[in-house]
């Protein structure tokens, strides 16, 4: 019985590092991909500014 108590003691310990694992893989994926719209709407107001700046000079 001990054995038993042994292997469903590793079965569990290795599910609950899985589930953290897919949790941080999931976690870096969302940060990183909020970074780049960040990003990319930090680049595209730049590049508007200065469409509108070269408009108003004559």
């Amino acid at each position: 019985m001990i054995g038993l108590s042994v292997a469903v003691g590793r079965f569990v310990e290795a599910l609950f590092w899985a589930i953290l694992r897919v949790a941080g893989v999931v976690t870096v994926a969302v940060v990183a991909v909020a970074a780049a719209a960040l990003l990319a709407w930090i680049v595209a107001r730049k590049m508007w500014a200065r469409q509108r700046r070269r408009r108003m000079r004559p």
